[in-house]
């Protein structure tokens, strides 16, 4: 039993290591790509008939927090007016409906072209209405933002240049973030998509692997979308389906890391875990769906179906860093001895992985925030504690996964906004919930507490910053689900400059 717990173990470090290695070649795929600064010829706007008719589609739902927001702000979009539609697909069932009538009754009267569509029924969630809204489009591209996002004036112009290459069907933006400093929790979330959206989405790109659509602050070629087979609900990431879909189709994606959308991150645990849910649960049924296809399909790579791979098992590394973490209390008794001296070379082998990680971040940090002795120090906190947080969140997301695998259905939640500045608090509490889940959550913290003191007890500390982390990250998940408060950040933070440069 020993023998298979330390083989499963290694197993486990070695797939992680795998891992690590994909995101090494992504961050080479980056610095490469920033010697390369190619722009394509713009478009004439000077002569409106030659300019592309774009639509911009507006799914919402419930938001009444931020809707008079959005629409001002995208009524602002500097695009010739008369190549220009805008399309409010409200599936709303509260009292926003009236709200969001109203505004775009103020913004046709300024002689834009709007419309509020609305359906009786959310038959296919967000991808139902984007296809809905899409039989009466009267664009050839189509521009999708979530409710929270905020485009700056000139992002059409930025993007729509872009499809002038007849073969790329997809330009896709950086998000930016409203609300950076507003929690640790806010932090932590930007310090994630920071990563995704300046390394990952970059490096895969530079590199000629799959990307993603990543749902909104995009803009589609709609024959792109038609030739895919259009928008479909059978995944809880409808975006990063028709991506893989429209890609197997031969379509190239485009991503401008330079163009920032920026918009608002959960505020709450519970929005955190609901948003986690659906993107975790989604990227394992996108693997369900589309891998295959592209594993047994002869017109691309070796590399780039590696990419995939691990791109879309993304979210499966949360079942494996769980199945790590409880292995690792058994390892540390069963590695307490002389005989066993072997394995502290295995783990210190393995932790090249956490030094590919910690490289990768950096990069990514630095490139928002400034690479000073400051910004270092403040990163290597943020690093630790993002990675402790996540294991914390392993068990709700590795349920996620396995729902994705299995082929167990769920239904769309949208995360909540709330439009709150980084001054601004948020004062209702939500009720706090006893569930399995949780129980489960705190008994792993005890657990965790437990292999930290049996570490000093055995004089085995090898695995001692490991279960630290553990400890901490599932003291923060319980705490905060527990509505008990929790150490936060803020006064870490520095301004961000403007634009991600």
């Amino acid at each position: 039993m020993d023998t298979a717990i330390l083989v499963l173990f290694t197993l486990l470090l070695f797939f992680i290591f795998l891992y690590s290695l994909v995101q090494l070649q992504l961050l080479f795929n980056y610095r490469k790509s920033r010697k390369k600064h190619k722009t394509p010829e713009n478009f004439d706007f000077s002569d409106p008939s030659r300019v592309p008719f774009v639509t911009i589609q507006l799914p919402l739902y419930n938001e009444k927090p931020v809707v008079e927001r959005l629409l001002k702000n995208i009524a602002e979009i500097d695009y010739p007016p008369e190549r220009l539609e805008i399309q409010v697909l409200d599936d709303s069932t509260d009292d926003s409906l009236k709200l969001t009538a109203g505004l775009v009754a103020e913004i046709e009267n300024r002689g834009i072209d709007i419309i509020h569509l609305c359906r009786s029924n959310r038959e296919g969630f967000k991808a139902g209405a984007l296809k809905e809204g899409l039989k009466s489009a009267k664009g050839e591209f189509i521009a999708i933002f979530d409710s929270d996002f905020l485009p700056k004036q000139d992002w059409l112009r930025k993007t729509i240049q872009w499809f002038q290459d007849e073969k790329i069907g997809v330009v896709q933006t950086r998000w930016g973030h409203l609300n950076r400093n507003y929690s640790l929790l806010t932090k932590l979330q930007a310090f994630l998509l920071d990563f995704h959206f300046i390394l990952e989405q970059t490096g895969r790109n530079s590199g000629k692997h799959f990307i993603n659509f990543n749902g909104t602050a995009g803009i589609w070629r709609k024959t792109c979308i038609l030739d895919a087979g259009n928008w479909t609900g059978d995944t809880l990431t409808e975006d990063l389906d028709l991506s893989y879909r429209a890609q197997l189709k031969g379509w190239k994606f485009k991503y401008l890391e330079e163009v920032e959308t920026p918009a608002e991150l959960p505020i709450t645990i519970s929005a955190a875990r609901s948003q986690q849910f659906r993107w975790n649960k989604g990227a394992a049924e996108n693997f369900q769906k589309n891998y295959r296809k592209l594993l047994f399909d002869n017109r691309f790579s070796v590399s780039t179906k590696i990419h995939s791979f691990f791109h879309l098992l993304n979210s499966s590394l949360f079942l494996l860093v769980l199945l790590l973490s409880v292995l690792s209390v058994p390892v540390l008794f069963i590695t307490t001895g002389a005989e066993y001296e072997f394995f502290t070379g295995i783990m210190l082998f393995f932790s090249i992985s956490t030094v590919i990680f910690f490289l990768s971040y950096w990069v990514t940090f630095a490139k928002i925030n400034g690479s000073s002795f400051r910004s270092f120090l403040e990163f290597s906190l943020l690093f630790f504690t993002f990675f402790s947080i996540a294991m914390g969140f392993s068990v709700h997301n590795s349920g996620a996964v396995l729902e994705g695998h299995f082929g167990r259905r769920s239904e769309f939640i949208r995360t909540p906004k709330f439009n709150l500045s980084e001054k601004e608090r948020f004062l209702k509490k939500e009720p706090s919930k006893i569930t399995f889940q949780l129980l489960l959550e705190f008994s792993l913290m005890l657990l965790f507490a437990f292999a930290i003191f049996s570490a000093f007890t055995l004089e085995n500390y090898r695995l001692l910053l490991f279960h630290l982390m553990l400890f901490f990250g599932f003291s923060y998940v319980v705490l905060t689900s527990l509505n008990i408060a929790f150490w936060r950040l803020d006064r870490f933070s520095k301004p961000v400059r403007s634009g991600g440069k």
